[in-house]
């Protein structure tokens, strides 16, 4: 069952122009819930809401996952329902949200940085240090042109995604 209802979602999405990654990753959703609750047949994937809400909660509690991840398990659910399935989602969706880890970040301290920087030469040393001085992502980085840099004013602009920073 699960091969053909996957068929059917991939189709669906093709036909919405979806990127192929959202498509792999709403079917792997799909067929992960699927599995979960050993459906055999369209029959079983009644009462959506509640199965949902159950499956969500299993993530929080048992698995463990982050809330992002608990959000695209759900949005790839109530695509599956509404837009492969025709199933309409009445009820409200009470599940169990995932807690927050606080995040910690990692730095290098001076001495590290110094001896990471004093082991290279040249682009890679440029690289490195405006990854860790400016804070960029690497892409960020690597699309910087000459006329990125204002000496004068000693700032970088940066072309994200979106958006324009300085």
């Amino acid at each position: 069952m699960s091969r053909k209802i996957l068929d059917d979602m991939r189709d669906v999405m093709l036909r919405r122009h979806y990127s192929i990654c959202t498509e792999r990753s709403c079917c792997d959703w799909a067929k992960r819930f699927i599995l979960h609750f050993n459906m055999k047949s369209r029959d079983d994937l009644s009462d959506g809401e509640k199965k949902i809400e159950k499956y969500l909660t299993f993530l929080a509690r048992d698995k463990n996952v982050v809330p992002s991840t608990q959000n695209q398990a759900l949005n790839a659910l109530v695509f599956f329902y509404k837009h492969v399935l025709n199933q309409a989602l009445d009820e409200k969706i009470n599940a169990e949200r995932a807690s927050r880890k606080p995040r910690i970040p990692v730095v290098l301290t001076r001495d590290e940085r110094k001896r990471i920087t004093g082991t290279m030469t040249g682009i890679h040393q440029l690289v490195v240090k405006l990854l860790y001085g400016s804070g960029l992502r690497i892409i960020e980085c690597l699309r910087l042109r000459v006329h990125d840099i204002d000496f004068d004013m000693k700032a970088l602009t940066v072309f994200a995604k979106g958006s324009v920073t300085t």
